[in-house]
C-alpha cells in the first residue's frame, strides 16, 4: 500500500526547477505558464528566495514542481493506493488523482494564492511552530493567550503550528514555553493561514472551486479538514473552502493512511519535510523524498526493497531508458488511432489516438508494445495510454 504525499507552501527553493529543465516532464512548466499567464519557468530557474516567499509565487511553483515529479514517477509505471497533500499540497493530490484537471488545478492554485495574499494584506498576521508540547497543551496556550491566535497545523507529535495576530502569537508562544514547550519558532510567512483571518479568501475561492467541479476518483485523497479518505468529487467544494480557515490535521491524515494499510510514503516535490513528519508520527513507516530526476533510481530501489522475496524486481532507470509510457495530455474519452497496432514503429510526435478533442502525441520513438487504455475509456490527465520499447 503506497501513499503519495505532496508538500505545501514553504517547501519551495531557489533553482528547484534546474534539475528538471531537460527532462520530458518539463513540458508541464510550459503548460502551467500558458494557463496562468505567468513565466513559471523563470520562477523555477531564476527567482531568488525573497521572490519565492511571496505566497503567489510559492504556491504556484510548489504545485508545478510536485506535478513534474509525479509525471516522472508515473512514466516509470507507479501508481499510489492513496494520495494526500499538506495545505496547498491537497490541490496537487486532487490534480494527481484526476479530481481536478491540470488546467483547473493551475487556475485554482493561482486564485487561492491571490486570495490568501490579499487576505494577509487586509488582516496582517503571523505563524509560529511550537515544538515539544502535546497538541492539547498548545490549544490551551492559545486559549490562555486571550487574543486572536489559533492552532493552524497539527503536523506531527510535538510539532504544532499556531497562527494569528503578531501579539496573539507572541503571547501564546510565551504561555506554551511556560507549559513545557522546548521551542517556539517564528515562521517567515505573510499571513495567518488556516485561521479565521483567511475568511475573506474562503469566500472568494468558493466560486472558483465550484466552477472547477471536482470529479470522482479511483484513488482516494485524505482531506486536511477531517482526515477522512474522499473519492466523490462533490465533497471537495466544501472541504477545500473550509481548509483555508481550518487547521491542517496532517498528523491525523497520516494516522488515517496507516489505518488504511499504508506503510510506504513517497513525498513527491521539493523539500522533504513531510517524510520527517511521517517518521515522527508512524512507527515503522518507510519514507522517501523524490525531488529531482536523480532521485528516481533511488525510488525504484526503495520500492524494490519492500517487494516479497522472489517477486519480480524493477531494474531502474536503465530499464526505463528503453521502456516508456505515453501519457494523456488531457482528460476525456480515449479513441485509439485506427491505423496503429502493437508492433508498429512510433516516431516522436506521432499521434496514437485522441482524448476528447486532443491528440495524444508520443514523446518517444520506438516500437508500440500495447495500448493500456481502451476504446471509449474515460481518461484523466497524465493517465498512461500506451507503452513502447525504444530499442
Amino acid at each position: 500500500m503506497l501513499a503519495f504525499t505532496f508538500p505545501g507552501q514553504g517547501s519551495q527553493r531557489p533553482g528547484m526547477g534546474r534539475p528538471w529543465a531537460d527532462h520530458e516532464s518539463w513540458d508541464l512548466v510550459d503548460e502551467a505558464s500558458q494557463v496562468s499567464g505567468r513565466d513559471v519557468a523563470r520562477l523555477l530557474l531564476d527567482a531568488d528566495a525573497d521572490e519565492l516567499k511571496d505566497t503567489r509565487n510559492a504556491q504556484l511553483t510548489t504545485f508545478v514542481s510536485s506535478l513534474m515529479v509525479l509525471d516522472a514517477v508515473e512514466r516509470l509505471g507507479f501508481d499510489p493506493s492513496f494520495c494526500a497533500g499538506h495545505s496547498l499540497g491537497e490541490y496537487t493530490a486532487l490534480t494527481a488523482t484526476g479530481a481536478l484537471s491540470f488546467d483547473d488545478g493551475v487556475r485554482l492554485v493561482c486564485e487561492r494564492a491571490d486570495a490568501m495574499h490579499d487576505a494577509g494584506q487586509a488582516n496582517p498576521g503571523t505563524m509560529a511552530a511550537i515544538l515539544g508540547l502535546d497538541d492539547e497543551l498548545v490549544e490551551v496556550a492559545c486559549r490562555r493567550a486571550d487574543s486572536e491566535v489559533w492552532v493552524a497545523n497539527f503536523n506531527a507529535p510535538g510539532q504544532v503550528v499556531i497562527a494569528g495576530s503578531a501579539a496573539g502569537v507572541a503571547r501564546a508562544s510565551e504561555v506554551a514555553k511556560e507549559l513545557g514547550a522546548k521551542k517556539a519558532m517564528s515562521l517567515p510567512v505573510s499571513g495567518a493561514f488556516h485561521t479565521p483571518f483567511m475568511m475573506p479568501a474562503r469566500e472568494r475561492l468558493r466560486t472558483a472551486i465550484a466552477s472547477a467541479a471536482p470529479r470522482d476518483t479511483e484513488v482516494p485523497v485524505i482531506s486536511n479538514v477531517d482526515a477522512i479518505a474522499h473519492d466523490h468529487g462533490d465533497e471537495w467544494a466544501s472541504l477545500l473552502s473550509a481548509q483555508l480557515s481550518s487547521p491542517v490535521r496532517w498528523k491525523h491524515c497520516l494516522l488515517t493512511l496507516s489505518e488504511l494499510g499504508c506503510k510506504d510514503f513517497a513525498e513527491l516535490g521539493p523539500g522533504g519535510v513531510l517524510s520527517g513528519m511521517a517518521k515522527r508520527t508512524l512507527t515503522g513507516a518507510r519514507t522517501i523524498s523524490v525531488a529531482t530526476p536523480d532521485d528516481l533510481d533511488k525510488f525504484i530501489e526503495w520500492v524494490n526493497s519492500a517487494a516479497p522475496t522472489g517477486a519480480t524486481q524493477l531494474e531502474g532507470e536503465h530499464l526505463f531508458a528503453v521502456e516508456r509510457l505515453i501519457v494523456s495530455p488531457s482528460a476525456g474519452v480515449f479513441t485509439p488511432s485506427a491505423t496503429i497496432a502493437s508492433g508498429d514503429h512510433i516516431s516522436v510526435g506521432q499521434c496514437i489516438g485522441r482524448v476528447g478533442e486532443v491528440d495524444v502525441l508520443s514523446a518517444f520513438e520506438g516500437t508500440l508494445q500495447a495500448f493500456i487504455a481502451v476504446q471509449g475509456e474515460r481518461i484523466t490527465l497524465r493517465q498512461p495510454i500506451a507503452w513502447l520499447r525504444t530499442l
